[in-house]
């Protein structure tokens, strides 16, 4: 009997852990998921080690030396290993074999890092039906590579404000860019993969994030969230996409194909109207012709009738032409 309170003493505490806490990517549970852990500053990564969070303590999963390679502690040697296409020190991938409910949770990885000292990110593991699925955009910008791209949104509650957070949207995770306390405006330092800059300062009703030269790879849904002190929420997410650079390209050729289509098309219709037209008319031509036309046979007749009626009044007036 006196386990039951020592059980639910553990429980407080893994309950307060995970509310405390804070972690930088949920990932939805998956037999082969895998954990990212990308250093994205400049300098020297000297050492990787992954850890599992639990309740009480931190147990050692895999270690990474580019000096003596990789050590996967024992209770995991048949259930994870280190992605070995992307294995370096500043990146260094722990995927799963065949993961289960029993990998929930908190990871972390440890990075060693000259001349900026240790570096740490963690990952919450979190059961399919608990990860937010897609959302729909809210707006949408299209931009090419290479470009300095600023997602902004300005918040229309009026409850006193708590934090602002940016967050990039997967179907398999999602990624924290950037959060700021606005009571104290002060920012919690980003351990996305890559650079993100932001506004934080205290009281702001504007925020905005900078993706500096953007690729393929920042295409996706970013979700801006604003918390109010009293619980409330206000969302909204913008869909990025970026260009393979052709795509404007692409678009004027149809543009000048279908011009030139639409021509073609029109300069069909008018001769086959001509033709038409034409036709008519020599058809309107042979069918009204007029009845005064006579046969030459006919012609021919009336013309001798008329020349020997000419010929006979002639000798009635002169009786020397008499035979």
């Amino acid at each position: 009997m006196d386990c039951v309170p020592f059980l639910l003493a553990v429980l407080q505490v893994c309950k307060a852990l995970d509310e405390e806490m804070l972690w930088d990517t949920t990932l939805k549970l998956a037999k082969t998921m895998t954990l990212e852990c990308v250093y994205p500053l400049p300098g020297n990564v000297t050492q990787t080690e992954w850890f599992k969070v639990n309740a009480m303590k931190e147990e050692s999963i895999a270690i990474f030396n580019p000096l003596y390679g990789v050590a996967i502690r024992e209770p995991y040697e048949d259930r994870v290993y280190l992605l070995e296409s992307n294995l370096t020190v500043s990146a260094v991938m722990l995927s799963f074999y065949n993961a289960s409910e029993a990998d929930l949770g908190f990871y972390s990885c440890h990075l060693e890092t000259f001349p900026y000292g240790p570096w740490k990110k963690v990952i919450k593991v979190v059961p399919s039906d608990r990860f937010e699925g897609a959302v729909p955009p809210d707006s949408h910008v299209v931009s090419e590579p290479g470009t300095n791209i600023t997602l902004t949104y300005e918040h229309r509650m009026k409850s006193p404000l708590q934090q602002v957070t940016w967050e990039k949207l997967q179907s398999h995770q999602i990624d924290l860019l950037t959060r700021c306390n606005l009571s104290q405006g002060r920012s919690y330092p980003s351990r996305y993969r890559r650079e993100i800059l932001s506004n934080c300062d205290q009281g702001m009703r504007r925020t905005f994030i900078i993706i500096p030269h953007v690729s393929a790879f920042d295409s996706g849904l970013y979700r801006c969230c604003f918390k109010a002190s009293t619980g409330e929420n206000e969302t909204f997410v913008i869909k990025l996409t970026v260009t393979n650079g052709k795509t404007h390209h692409q678009d004027s050729q149809y543009i000048v194909f279908m011009a030139v289509g639409a021509v073609l098309s029109l300069l069909f219709v008018t001769l086959i109207a001509a033709v038409i037209a034409v036709v008519h008319n020599r058809h309107r031509t042979t069918t009204e012709t007029p009845t005064s036309t006579t046969n030459p046979r006919m012609a021919l007749e009336r013309m001798f009738t008329s020349i020997t009626q000419s010929s006979l009044a002639d000798r009635r007036r002169d009786p020397k032409l008499a035979p």
